[in-house]
């Protein structure tokens, strides 16, 4: 009987361990991206869209964040900043390369923060 309790308490246990893990295909994220200007905010946008389970980003320039809906089976927060920098602007998880902010047009150049 002992058995058979402990077996039902260790099924309930790892059911609630898998639901945990599960990822959302609609998951709400926003970060803080650096830029000035609406040029930024359309290069932001599709550097964001351009990564595989982005439904949906909006960049606010009067807040300097983005407001993301993912697919995290397919991406993550990271990745998204990650292209994000590609392109020249700093984000909270990734810092733009050198080459790349010095790419960017002259409205567009933002107060760097060194870390």
């Amino acid at each position: 009987m002992k058995r058979i309790v402990l077996l039902v308490l260790a099924c309930i246990f790892s059911f609630t361990m898998v639901a945990q893990e599960k990822k959302s295909k609609n998951k709400k994220v926003e970060f803080k991206v650096a830029g000035n200007c609406e040029m930024c905010e359309k290069r932001i946008e599709k550097a964001a869209y351009s990564v595989k389970g982005v439904k949906s980003a909006e960049w606010h320039a009067d807040h300097g964040d983005i407001h993301l809906i993912i697919d995290e089976t397919k991406c993550s927060k990271e990745d998204v900043a990650k292209a994000i920098a590609a392109v020249g602007h700093d984000t909270q998880f990734t810092k733009a390369k050198d080459e790349d902010y010095d790419k960017l047009h002259g409205c567009c150049n933002y107060e760097r923060i060194e870390k």
